[in-house]
């Protein structure tokens, strides 16, 4: 087959890979193509999210990345067209423990320096948000009402559609089997239509990052863990404007999808893996940490069909690996959100172009989460994770 090239390959039609491209066209920077191993884009991890969107977050930059992006996702259909159907139903945080307690409040505080209109509550007053939850052991609570969830299809489609008409070129069926280099540059990826040639190479393969840098001799600390989504059938013991709520210590978490409950807890002990099945054996400790704290599920009916599992890209730290490689300098990063990539994708999308065509991100520092970070030089942590 003939080699073909672009100027920009992108690696990963996701919701991160598509932001990228998206932004890059907008600035005029068209000769792009992304490689989607999928048939269509945005049907991997993207299509697989919980969707929830926060302000939340422990460290400052994370608290930056969302006041950008939801901002944007919340003018979505008027810049880049598309739909978002961005909910800002609140994230409401549950919690038990003093010491979680203390760390919280403190948090609190960094996010109303940054603007963040979170609230502490009493738990007395979780009963107008959620009705009927069991608050006997609760310390206090945090809200914020810009948070919620969106619609990750419609975001990813609307990047797409958008770079599509911009110029941008998408090859879907199309994985990338070896990564070519000359010295310390990339040249070009390898595909089974053949050779595409290119000068900078963007890696946005979400759960497959770290096979992708290794394609590339690089070492790119990014791991796939299955995470579960368990439905109920439609139920009315929640009001539809319920909070995205959060049992914090338990780490069991509830919201309406629907006219049904859409609910899941992390697995603490479950090995890296790219399984796609639910775990049906997990579901009795996720029934039981829900129950426990919001009492009227124990009346929900469950929908096994609805119910589904997919992929968060991990990182250590559980922060995203952002930027150009200090050992491969047309080699950039974007992966690793750790259940973050949606929320965040205007972000990442706007810094990477950035990155790529000024040399530098510049409208946020992404120092704290640039791969140097892990060869010693310590970055932000979050802590604030579910």
């Amino acid at each position: 087959m003939s080699t073909t090239g672009a100027s920009i390959v992108i690696v990963g039609g996701g919701i991160i890979g598509a932001s990228i491209a998206c932004h890059l066209a907008l600035r005029g920077a068209t000769d792009v193509t992304i490689l989607e191993r999928a048939v269509s884009p945005a049907t991997g991890s993207t299509a697989r999210s919980a969707a929830g969107v926060r302000h939340q977050f422990a460290a400052e930059v994370n608290i930056r990345l969302s006041q950008y992006s939801i901002e944007r996702l919340a003018r979505f259909t008027e810049e880049i067209g598309g739909h978002s159907e961005l909910r800002q139903v609140g994230y409401l945080m549950l919690i038990t423990d003093p010491a979680v307690w203390a760390k919280y409040l403190g948090q609190v505080e960094l996010q109303h320096r940054f603007g963040v209109p979170t609230e502490v509550l009493d738990p007395l007053d979780i009963e107008r948000f959620v009705p009927g939850t069991r608050v006997d052991d609760v310390i206090g609570a945090t809200y914020c009402r810009l948070d919620g969830y969106c619609d990750p299809h419609g975001v990813a489609m609307g990047y797409v559609t958008r770079a599509r008409d911009l110029g941008v070129t998408i090859r879907c069926d199309t994985a990338v089997t070896a990564v070519h280099r000359a010295g310390d540059l990339v040249t070009g990826v390898e595909t089974p239509g053949g050779r595409i040639g290119c000068d900078v190479l963007v890696n946005t393969a979400g759960p497959w990052a770290g096979a992708v840098g290794t394609l590339a001799g690089l070492e790119i600390p990014v791991l796939p863990y299955r995470r579960n989504i368990y439905m109920t059938e439609a139920f009315d013991g929640f009001p539809d404007g319920m909070p995205f709520a959060f049992d914090v210590v338990s780490g069991f978490y509830i919201r309406k999808e629907g006219r049904g409950l859409l609910m899941g807890l992390t697995r603490p002990d479950e090995p890296s893996s790219e399984r796609l099945d639910v775990d049906w054996p997990w579901l009795e400790t996720v029934l039981a940490a829900g129950i426990s704290r919001f009492p009227r599920i124990e009346d929900a009916r469950l929908a096994e069909r609805q119910c589904w599992a997919g992929l968060y890209e991990v990182t250590p730290d559980h922060m995203p690996v952002l930027g150009r490689h200090p050992d491969l300098p047309n080699y950039v990063d974007a992966s690793g959100f750790s259940g973050h990539g949606v929320m965040h994708s205007p972000a990442a999308g706007l810094l990477m172009a950035e990155e790529i065509l000024d040399g530098r991100a510049h409208t946020i520092d992404i120092d704290d989460l640039r791969i140097t970070r892990f060869a010693g030089r310590s970055g932000a942590v979050e802590t604030n994770i579910f």
